[in-house]
C-alpha cells in the first residue's frame, strides 16, 4: 500500500531549501579565502605586465646613471667600512610608499618579511622625529600587499547576511487608566520614574503615579488640545505645548505656569528638551521648529526649511543635535549652533509623524505610513526598512534591549527587533467599554526609565500600561523567523 506524500507549494519548498542552505553555510559565511603563493605570483606577474608594462623598464641613460650612482655609493660605503646587505640595498629610504612599491616586485613571502622589518623601522623613524604614528592596525599594510598592492582590493565583498533575530519576551496588557475626557495625545515620564504626565484633547495635563496608576494632579491652562509634554531632568519644570499655539513652562513646586514662549504662528505639535543645555525645541504646523532659551524665553533660532507641518522633533547631545520629521515626508538633521540644516532625508513617501533615537547606539528610526526606516548618524545613512505596519504610524519608542514599538492610528501596536527588523509581536487592545471601535488609535507611547513598562496614550481616552510576560520562554513563544528570499527594499 503506497503512502500519500504530502504536497507543498513551490514557495514553501524554496523557503525550506533556502533555510537548509543557510544553516549549512552560515559557519563559513564571510570567511576570507586562504592565499596560495603560486597563484598570487601568477596574479602579480600578470598585473605587472598588464598595468605597468610600459614603465617597467627605465630608459637606458637613466639606468646607466643610477647604476653609476649605485657603484659610487657602494665604493663610499666599503671605504668607510660599512658593507651593504640585501636589506640596506632595498630600504635606502624606509618609507611607506617604498614598502608598497617594493611589494609589487617581490614574491609574497619575501614581501611579508620585508614589510614587517620596514614597518618597524618606519615607526621608529617617526617616533624619533617626534611625529605621532598613524593610527592604523599593524597588519594593514600587509593586507594591502597581499591583495595586490591596492587598498580597495583588500576589502572582501561580503555576501548579504540574514542574521537570526534576538528573542524578546512578548508584552501583555497590565493596566488601563481612565480619567481623561478626550483623546490622550502625549506622554512623558519624570526622571525619577515615580510618576508620568499625559496631555489630552480635554485641554488638561494630568500627573499619574507610575506604580499604582492613581491620579496625583490635574493642571489646567491650555485652551485647546495639549499635543506635547516633557519633564526636565535639570530643573523642577514641566513643559507643554498645544494647538492653541502656546508653549508653557510649569513650576512643579507651585504647580503654576511661570513662563510662556511666544512665537509660533499655528498649532504646536511636539516639543523636546536638550539633554545637556537649557534649551527647548518645539515644532509646529507653521512648518518651522523653534529653539528657545528656557530661562530668558528668547527665540534663539527659527529652523525653517520644511514645506509642511513639522510633526515631531527630537534632541540629543551629539551632532546632529536636533532631528525633525514633517508632513512634507522629509526628515531634517539640524546644526544647532548655526541654526541650519545639516542633511535632508527624502526616502519616505508619506508624512513622517514619529522619530525615535536609540538609547545606546548612534542610530534613529522614523515612522511613516509607507515604512519604518532605521538610519545611522551623523549623516543619516540608511540602514534598513521595517515593513508590515500598514497604517499611519503616530508614535515610536525603543528600549536598550533593542525592542522597537510602533503605534498606529488604527489602534495596532507592533513590536520589532531593532537589529534585524523582525516583527515579533502584534497587539490590538480592545477599546474601553462604551467607546466605538473606530476610537481605537495610539497617539503616543513611551517606555518608563526602568524599561519594564510600556505606556500608551489612546483615542478611547485611556492610558494603557504593558509589561513583559514573565512566564514566556523561547520554547513557549519561539521566534517564527524565515530568511527573506527577496532582497530588502533599499529605499
Amino acid at each position: 500500500m503506497t503512502e500519500d506524500v504530502q504536497k507543498h507549494s513551490v514557495h514553501t519548498l524554496v523557503f525550506r531549501s533556502l533555510k537548509r542552505t543557510h544553516d549549512m553555510f552560515v559557519s563559513d559565511q564571510a570567511k576570507p579565502i586562504t592565499l596560495d603563493d603560486h597563484s598570487h605570483q601568477v596574479k602579480m606577474s600578470y598585473k605587472l605586465k598588464a598595468e605597468y608594462g610600459a614603465v617597467l623598464h627605465m630608459p637606458v641613460l637613466k639606468e646607466g646613471k643610477d647604476r653609476a650612482a649605485g657603484l659610487h655609493v657602494q665604493q663610499m660605503s666599503t671605504e668607510s667600512g660599512v658593507a651593504l646587505t640585501a636589506d640596506t640595498k632595498i630600504h635606502r629610504m624606509p618609507s611607506e610608499g617604498g614598502v608598497h612599491s617594493m611589494a609589487l616586485a617581490l614574491p609574497p613571502s619575501q614581501a611579508r618579511q620585508d614589510a614587517s622589518r620596514t614597518a618597524a623601522s618606519v615607526g621608529d623613524i617617526h617616533r624619533h622625529a617626534g611625529i605621532a604614528e598613524r593610527s592604523q592596525p599593524p597588519m594593514s599594510s600587509l593586507m594591502h600587499m597581499e591583495g595586490g598592492g591596492t587598498k580597495t582590493s583588500a576589502l572582501v565583498r561580503k555576501s548579504p547576511a540574514m542574521p537570526k533575530p534576538q528573542w524578546h519576551p512578548p508584552w501583555k496588557l497590565f493596566r488601563v487608566i481612565s480619567g481623561h475626557l478626550g483623546w490622550v495625545r502625549s506622554i512623558a515620564v519624570e526622571p525619577g520614574n515615580q510618576w508620568f504626565v499625559t496631555g489630552s484633547a480635554d485641554r488638561t495635563i494630568k500627573i499619574w503615579d507610575l506604580a499604582s496608576g492613581k491620579l496625583k494632579l490635574s493642571l489646567t491652562g491650555h485652551i485647546s488640545t495639549v499635543r506635547g509634554v516633557a519633564v526636565s531632568s535639570r530643573s523642577p519644570y514641566l513643559f507643554s505645548c498645544g494647538e492653541d499655539k502656546q508653549v508653557k513652562c510649569w513650576d512643579l513646586e507651585y504647580n503654576k505656569v511661570i513662563r510662556h514662549y511666544h512665537g509660533h504662528l499655528s498649532a504646536v505639535y511636539d516639543l523636546d528638551l536638550h539633554p545637556t543645555i537649557d534649551v527647548l525645541v518645539t515644532c509646529s504646523r507653521d512648518a518651522t521648529a523653534r529653539v528657545w532659551d528656557i530661562r530668558s524665553k528668547a527665540n534663539v533660532h527659527t529652523l525653517s526649511g520644511h514645506t509642511n507641518t513639522v510633526a515631531t522633533v527630537r534632541c540629543q547631545a551629539a551632532e546632529p543635535q536636533i532631528i525633525t520629521g514633517s508632513h512634507d515626508s522629509t526628515i531634517r538633521l539640524w546644526d544647532l549652533v548655526a541654526g541650519k540644516t545639516r542633511a535632508t532625508l527624502t526616502n519616505h513617501k508619506k508624512s513622517v509623524r514619529a522619530v525615535v533615537l536609540h538609547p545606546r547606539q548612534y542610530t534613529f528610526a522614523s515612522g511613516s505610513a509607507d515604512n519604518i526606516k532605521e538610519w545611522r548618524f551623523p549623516d543619516g545613512s540608511f540602514i534598513q526598512n521595517l515593513s508590515g505596519h500598514n497604517a499611519i504610524i503616530n508614535t515610536l519608542a525603543v528600549n536598550s534591549d533593542g525592542v522597537l514599538v510602533s503605534g498606529a492610528d488604527n489602534g495596532t501596536i507592533h513590536m520589532w527587533d531593532w537589529r534585524t527588523g523582525y516583527n515579533f509581536q502584534r497587539i490590538h487592545a480592545a477599546v474601553q467599554p462604551g467607546s466605538l471601535d473606530s476610537e481605537s488609535g495610539i497617539f503616543a507611547c513611551m517606555f518608563d526609565h526602568s524599561e519594564s513598562r510600556l505606556i500608551t496614550a489612546e483615542a478611547d481616552k485611556t492610558i494603557k500600561v504593558y509589561r513583559e510576560d514573565d512566564t514566556a520562554t523561547e520554547e513557549s513563544h519561539p521566534v517564527n523567523w524565515k530568511p527573506e528570499i527577496l532582497k530588502r527594499k533599499r529605499f
